[in-house]
Parts: structure tokens; C-alpha cells; sequence
């Protein structure tokens, strides 16, 4: 049994194709097909046989050097290739694989392009340089023109010059009234912020609590955002309702309460509702992720110091 016989007899045994051994050996497959038939002209050359079928014999689970050995005759040898084709060969390769004059050129475009757009680049902002460089002058120079071309006439009158003192003085008289104008009105007190404190904190089991809200100013508004449904009453110490019912989700509550001194607010789920008095959030008194403080009951005595004060 010849040397490519028995190789094509091992991967065969092995059950592995010749694509499947192309991509192990990375072996073009003709040069397999070639080692099977111990058609070694086909290799590139004879010095490659040796690795090929060193190669081949790995894949496919034989010992190469056991292989060589017994088939050492049947092996071309490098030293029997005509060193002039190998020669030819090399002076082929190396010349196909020099760059032509065309290629070099091609390849140089990318780079000439490159330097073109720095050097655009480049002219384009010393040309807005110069030119916003030249408005500027252009503008200082206008300015300097204007104070040069005014010219200042000298009144040597006597009786005019005392007029125009005249004149100045009453102006320094009148200047400080303004002055004090602008102290005053630098010096207005800013308005009071609205405050809330405990008057009454509530205890369990209902939680009524009591608030006082001072500087509400001219009007008074509640808003309510619930995150789950929430049953809410708002109610004056009389008999007026301004809510009652569930506060949903995505649905804000604005009450308008402007001149109610008293307002009542039942709050089934404190934790999921969220009570702003003229935009300014309210705290709860009692904290509503207690037990049993969820529910609360709270009186808001609205007291206006502003009005008073105005009073």
C-alpha cells in the first residue's frame, strides 16, 4: 500500500471528508487530492510535501514521523527540485507582489485629502480671525472719529455761566430725593413665605390632628395627587363640601378655598396622597407609616399675619 492510499485509507476510517480536512490542515483540498494520488507535481513546490504530509498524517490520527520514515522513498526531497524553478518562483512571487505605480498613487489619494481638508480647515478660521479682528478695529476706529469731531464751544459769558451754576446746583439738590426713592424701595420687606405648624397632633385611635397656616396671602388653593385611589373629604367647619369621594391616580384635585378661615380634610390612605397648600407640600403630622396612622383627620386654621398687618 503506497503512502496516499494508506493516508486516504485513515481518513476514511476516521470518517472525515476532504473539506472537513481542509479546514484542520487549512490544506487547499487539491493539494489533498494530489497527496492521495502521490501526484506531488501538483504541490507548490517539493520543500511544501513533506509539511503536507506531516499535516495530513496529524489529522487523521497517524504517527508522521513513523510515516516518513517508512515512506522516505516515496517522498520527493527538496534538494531534487531544479533550484532554477524554485528561483523563478520566488523572483514571481515577490513581483507580483510589488506595488505598482498606479496602487501607490491610489493609495496616496486618502492622505492628500486628509492635508486638503486641514489645510481648509486652517485657512477658514484665520480668515474669520482677521475679519472679526477687523470689525473690532473698524468699530474702535468709528468710536474715536465721533469723540474727535465733537468739538466743545466755551461760553465766557459771565451771566451765562452763573445760570448754568444755577442750574447744577438745583440739579445736586434734586438728585438725593431719588436716592432716597431707591433706598426705599431696595428696603421693602419681601413678602412672608407661608408656614404651617402643629397646633394639636392627633393620637390614636382617630389621629385628628390640628395645623395653623399663616401668610397665605390673597388666595388659598389645595391640591391633592394621589398614587392609588384615596377616599378624601374637604369640608369648612360649616356646612360646605368642597370634596368628598375617591382621588385617583393621574387625576389631581385643585380647590380654590380662598376666605375660608377652617377646613376640615379626612384622608383614608395618608401614605398614598400627597397634600400641597399654595404649592407647598404638607406634612403630615403624625407619620402615616405607623400603625394605624394611614387614616387621619386634620384641621387646617387658616390665619393671614399679612392682612393683619396690612390692617
Amino acid at each position: 500500500m503506497g503512502l496516499g492510499a494508506r493516508l486516504k485509507d485513515a481518513r476514511e476510517i476516521k470518517g472525515i471528508s476532504l473539506d472537513e480536512l481542509q479546514d484542520t490542515t487549512k490544506i487547499q483540498k487539491r493539494y489533498l487530492v494530489a497527496i492521495e494520488e502521490e501526484n506531488f507535481s501538483v504541490l507548490p513546490g517539493k520543500f511544501y510535501a513533506k509539511a503536507f504530509i506531516k499535516e495530513y498524517a496529524i489529522a487523521v490520527g497517524l504517527d508522521p514521523n513513523e510515516l516518513m520514515e517508512e515512506y522516505k522513498q516515496d517522498i520527493p526531497s527538496p534538494e531534487d527540485e531544479d533550484v532554477t524553478t524554485q528561483y523563478t518562483r520566488i523572483h514571481r512571487s515577490r513581483k507580483d507582489n510589488m506595488p505598482t505605480k498606479s496602487n501607490a498613487i491610489f493609495s496616496f489619494i486618502p492622505t492628500l485629502i486628509v492635508i486638503i481638508l486641514i489645510l481648509g480647515i486652517v485657512f477658514l478660521a484665520w480668515w474669520f480671525i482677521t475679519t472679526k479682528a477687523n470689525e473690532e478695529g473698524e468699530d474702535t476706529n468709528s468710536i474715536g472719529q465721533t469723540g474727535d469731531n465733537d468739538e466743545i464751544y466755551r461760553n465766557d459769558d459771565p451771566e451765562d455761566n452763573v445760570g448754568t451754576d444755577v442750574n447744577e446746583e438745583e440739579n445736586e439738590t434734586e438728585q438725593p430725593e431719588d436716592t432716597e426713592s431707591e433706598e426705599e424701595e431696595e428696603q421693602e420687606e419681601p413678602e412672608p413665605e407661608l408656614t404651617i405648624e402643629v397646633v394639636e397632633l392627633g393620637t390614636a385611635p382617630q389621629y385628628l390632628s390640628e395645623l395653623e397656616v399663616s401668610n397665605v396671602g390673597e388666595s388659598l388653593k389645595l391640591e391633592f395627587n394621589a398614587e392609588n385611589d384615596v377616599w378624601l373629604d374637604v369640608k369648612d367647619d360649616g356646612s360646605q363640601v368642597f370634596f368628598t369621594g375617591f382621588a385617583r391616580p393621574n387625576e389631581p384635585i385643585e380647590l380654590d378655598v380662598t376666605g375660608t378661615t377652617r377646613i376640615f380634610l379626612n384622608i383614608g390612605s395618608a401614605p398614598n396622597l400627597t397634600v400641597k397648600i399654595n404649592d407647598v407640600e404638607l406634612e403630615y403630622p403624625v407619620d402615616p407609616n405607623e400603625r394605624g396612622a394611614d387614616h387621619q383627620q386634620i384641621w387646617l386654621n387658616i390665619t393671614d399675619t399679612e392682612t393683619n398687618t396690612n390692617e
